[in-house]
């Protein structure tokens, strides 16, 4: 019955303050080494092989100065023109040339009635390596133009720069506090409730602090470390939650607290572990996508789901030693068990749906298919500035170059893409390939302006920058992108022996659009296959396995749902601060599948662990559902409460894609905990019947066997 995780549960339990200690060592230690290592945060993507990736490789080599990295800095004035002042702009512009790393600023673009302006700085550095404190010497060296009462702003790339670090303390904070009042009810002792919050509080300070160290030396997305905050509070205070209650019970049936600690490791342990091992492996399944930019998001979040499941192993178990029978200290109301025998409500619940499976079945997956069919509209893209916090400065520089007139503005202006004609190859002459781009660009629906191809020093390329008549996260964008490359340009390209690429931001990220869509199908083809062989080699069963799997892809698909009817139909959009509707976010679909097919497992194996544990011992199915659903519902149901209000407290970031992963993922966890576990897992497993365990003796005998 003890195995190993027994064993070690019952150590930490006779040896509290030792465990204590150690954990909060390493938290000092962790968050100290997280300060002295100075991580760092990148969204940039690189795509080798790809059209964008290979024009900045063309541009590099025959123009280094048009390959170099650049933003804007964009000038307004509301009465006058810019011009009006001259002098202070030329003032400005000499200080933004003398700036560290600066190697080029261009002559400013003007807007037809002169209110709008903007210049072109270009940088011998990557702009995410300049780090957030640059933003103070672009204001130092914008100061004149600003006292000249000229409003200045900072777009493009340079949102890299100035675009500050999402604070999401206040999200944290209420996600604490709405997940206290949870555990208040669901336990009815103050006691009780504040040590899985303790517990699960400690493990997410020391994965944030392993997480930062990581980051010194492999590069992180900027919402790396909010989704792994996001998600080792979640499984955190889960875990503890699962094993408190375990614990409470083996002291209400009448075992001593050192005994009860080292049984709860045993079970409800063990089940903790298996459950953090399919969440590490879906979310490590990431890097089968070859983006590194996912792949690391996914260890970030690996990280902090392998030191929460650690603590609760070890940590909560010294926790639960250290306070033994005074844990229902300080009632709000009497200690409830977690059944009340085979006649509670739970077992009644079992007994309705063991009469009427097919009617609960079909209920459930009509509901889940009602929350699917936005789904079918899914538009993929990248949020792009338009969408940030009005009054910041990237939104800013946004709307101004976007209400501008003339060449060089208008909303496709913050998205312009360079194009890039490759001669290495062509046997026609230069200015008739260039005569040819020309009038075919002239003719392309959706193209607002262009300027005129320029042959680079060595004569090898021909570039032109086009400037698309929408948005860069305008479905018509994307449109207009796709018919340049593969449409206009080849057509126009056709037996001249060049050939033509779109760089730049914009094509970057519809090339990453592209990617992330040919590779999301073999993500989910290896997680599906890796989930269902661990969920088989635990519960020694292939029908299990295969419901979850199937059940599981009915919840994703669900949680999609919602994300395109909120965000890309705009559908309560403004509760959670946006200001327009916006693309799915092309590497969220990818991330949310591995995050809550993870997350979802957790439910599954606490649900069908208690169920397993019945049919080991009594043989009947029908008793089994009810025993495992009167176990665990109660807890389960308190544990989903809890992890949804704490993804939801992030839909407050100001990162639009925090929102979505928030909202995404607090959609998916109590649709799973309520309509999958409670309604569709026990309807199945009554019209499967002793089928639910059945495994060919062969394989059986083939798969390893589990034991801690």
């Amino acid at each position: 019955m003890r195995g190993r995780l027994g064993r070690l549960g019952g150590f930490c339990a006779r040896h509290p303050a030792t465990v204590l200690a150690a954990w909060l060592l390493v938290l000092v230690a962790a968050l100290a080494g997280r300060h002295i290592a100075a991580p760092t945060f990148s969204d940039q993507v690189s795509l080798p092989g790809t059209p964008s990736h290979t024009g900045a490789d063309l541009l590099a080599g025959s123009m280094p100065a048009a390959g170099r990295p650049n933003g804007k800095v964009v000038f307004h004035t509301g009465s006058g023109t810019v011009a009006d002042r001259h002098s202070a702009l030329g003032e400005t512009l000499a200080d933004l040339r003398g700036l560290p790393h600066v190697t080029a600023v261009s002559t400013p673009v003007t807007s037809d009635d002169g209110h709008t302006a903007y210049t072109t700085v270009s940088f011998d550095e990557q702009l995410k390596n300049l780090g957030h404190g640059y933003t103070a010497r672009l204001d130092t060296a914008t100061r004149p133009a600003r006292a000249a009462g000229i409003g200045v702003a900072y777009g493009g790339d340079l949102e890299q720069v100035v675009r500050e670090p999402a604070d999401d303390a206040l999200s944290e904070g209420v996600g604490v506090v709405t997940a206290l009042v949870i555990l208040l009810l669901a336990f009815g002792s103050v006691l009780a409730a504040l040590l899985p919050l303790a517990t699960a509080l400690i493990s997410v300070g020391v994965g944030l602090g392993v997480v930062g160290i990581v980051a010194a030396t492999v590069s992180f997305a900027t919402s790396a470390t909010t989704l792994a905050g996001m998600i080792g509070l979640g499984v955190g205070i889960d875990y503890a939650l699962f094993l408190t209650t375990r614990f409470r019970q083996d002291l209400l049936d009448g075992h001593d607290p050192d005994d009860a600690a080292a049984r709860t490791a045993a079970t409800s342990g063990r089940a903790v572990l298996i459950a953090a091992l399919t969440v590490a492996v879906a979310m490590l399944s990431l890097y089968a996508c070859g983006l590194s930019l996912i792949g690391r998001i996914g260890l970030a979040a690996t990280l902090a789901v392998v030191v929460t499941a650690a603590a609760a192993l070890t940590l909560v178990p010294a926790a639960l030693g250290l306070v033994g029978r005074h844990v229902d200290r300080i009632r709000l109301r009497r200690p409830v068990a977690e059944s009340a025998g085979a006649h509670d409500g739970w077992h009644r619940y079992a007994g309705l749906v063991s009469r009427r499976p097919w009617t609960f079945l079909a209920v459930g997956l009509a509901f889940l298919g009602v929350c699917s069919v936005p789904l079918l509209s899914m538009r993929l893209g990248h949020v792009d500035a338009g969408a940030d916090r009005p009054g910041s400065s990237t939104r800013t520089a946004y709307d101004w170059i976007a209400h501008g007139h003339g060449p060089g503005f208008g909303a496709g202006a913050n998205g312009p893409v360079v194009t890039v004609v490759d001669l290495g190859g062509a046997d026609t002459p230069a200015d008739r390939v260039s005569d040819d781009v020309t009038a075919a660009l002239r003719h392309t629906h959706g193209v607002a302006s262009f300027t005129p191809l320029t042959p680079s020093p060595d004569g090898r390329l021909l570039v032109t920058t086009v400037t698309p008549a929408t948005g860069p996260q305008d479905a018509a964008t994307a449109a207009l992108l796709d018919a340049l490359a593969e449409d206009t340009l080849p057509k126009a390209l056709a037996g001249t022996g060049a050939e033509a690429f779109l760089t730049g931001s914009a094509a970057g990220q519809a090339d990453f659009r592209h990617t992330v869509g040919e590779r999301l199908p073999v993500v989910v083809a290896i997680v599906l296959v890796l989930a269902f062989v661990l969920l088989m080699t635990v519960f020694r069963s292939v029908v299990i396995p295969l419901k979850a799997v199937v059940l599981n892809l009915f919840t994703t698909a669900a949680s999609y749902g919602v994300l395109v009817a909120v965000f890309q139909w705009g559908w309560g959009g403004s509760l959670l601060g946006l200001s327009e509707p916006v693309p799915v976010e092309s590497y969220v679909p990818m991330m949310m599948f591995a995050i809550v097919f993870g997350l979802s497992m957790d439910y599954e194996i606490f649900l069908l662990s208690r169920i397993a544990e019945a049919w080991r011992r009594t043989g009947d199915n029908r008793l089994s559902v009810g025993e495992g659903l009167s176990a665990t519902a109660r807890v389960i149901s308190a544990a989903a409460f809890i992890m949804t209000a704490v993804f939801l407290s992030f839909t407050a970031s100001p990162t639009v894609v925090v929102k979505m992963l928030a909202l995404g993922l607090a959609v998916s966890v109590i649709v799973d905990a309520t309509v999958v576990r409670l309604v569709l897992v026990p309807s199945a497993m009554f019209l499967m019947g002793r089928a639910n365990w059945w495994i060919p003796r062969r394989l059986d005998r083939v798969l390893p066997r589990l034991h801690a």
